[in-house]
């Protein structure tokens, strides 16, 4: 299994026989390397989105079409981009688990708000999610764009996640304490690993608050583009 960050929420996941891209913000990230989207793009077999604000699913559809590859996600966002953009979209909902080849993935709640924009403002999206990712015999949590949540005991009764890909930056997500609440109070995570944090001066800039919070945790704290074993 092989995890890289692509910058804010973007993340690469190798995992079985699938290469996931979830909330893959590519065009107008400001901390992804265009030179590099080649590498970043190369073998997907399947976008995941957890939600509809822009930073996560900018460019989206485009890159969809260009690899050819279809879209998972909330029904309401689905069905609305199956008819008007034309890409192969599998629409399920909060608690229900598709299959992609070897990997199961099951949607699962986040507490934010989820939108895109309209001519007269904000347009719903269908909701915000997380997701379990299962393959090779472990479980990934990846968790969108949340706060901590009661139903996060739940899901580690229920999933039993190894690995944490936690929202830590704040002001929009929980921040890099409460992540560490999360990760230490509610899961029983081997592996800790941040994101939607560095990218804009009102976020987090680091992760040195979550990695001492966490001792006998490993907290992984990988560049843009930087390739890790799980």
């Amino acid at each position: 299994m092989k995890y890289t960050w692509l910058g804010h929420s973007a993340v690469r996941l190798e995992i079985a026989d699938q290469v996931l891209l979830i909330d893959p913000w590519e065009d107008g990230n400001p901390l992804f390397p265009a030179e590099r989207r080649d590498e970043a793009n190369a073998g997907v077999t399947a976008i995941l989105i957890t939600h509809g604000h822009f930073d996560h699913t900018g460019g989206v559809t485009a890159l969809a079409r260009e690899l050819d590859v279809p879209v998972y996600g909330i029904y309401d966002l689905m069905a609305w981009w199956g008819e008007a953009e034309g890409i192969e979209t599998v629409g399920f909902n909060k608690g229900g688990t598709v299959q992609i080849g070897e990997v199961a993935v099951t949607m699962v709640n986040a507490a934010h708000s989820s939108s895109m924009g309209g001519e007269a403002g904000p347009v719903y999206a269908g909701g915000e999610a997380g997701y379990m990712i299962a393959g090779e015999g472990r479980t990934v949590y990846v968790s969108g764009d949340t706060d901590v949540m009661a139903d996060m005991k739940v899901l580690q009764d229920l999933h039993a996640p190894e690995i944490g890909i936690l929202c830590a930056g704040g002001h929009f997500t929980m921040d890099m304490k409460r992540a560490a609440y999360a990760a230490s109070q509610l899961f029983n995570f081997k592996t800790v690993i941040p994101y939607h944090y560095k990218t804009f001066p009102m976020l987090a800039q680091d992760a040195e608050e979550l990695k001492s919070a966490l001792p006998g945790v490993r907290v992984l704290d990988p560049d843009v583009m930087e390739t890790i074993a799980l």
